[in-house]
């Protein structure tokens, strides 16, 4: 599946996928985590890293 087409059936623009896909996104809703899911078939832990470091409070 071509980012197009996953930004189309999540409902997201290609921008915004494109910063979730490098890691730049500050934050994701649950609505569109879970649309991506869906799409995917998989479950948030597939798609998601924790990389550490320190939380801005």
């Amino acid at each position: 599946m071509t980012s197009t087409e996953l930004a189309k059936r999540v409902g997201i623009t290609n921008a915004n996928l494109s910063i979730l896909k490098t890691g730049k996104a500050r934050a994701i809703r649950f609505t569109t985590l879970d649309a991506i899911c869906k799409v995917l078939n998989c479950q948030p832990g597939d798609i998601l890293e924790h990389e550490g470091g320190e939380m801005d409070v």
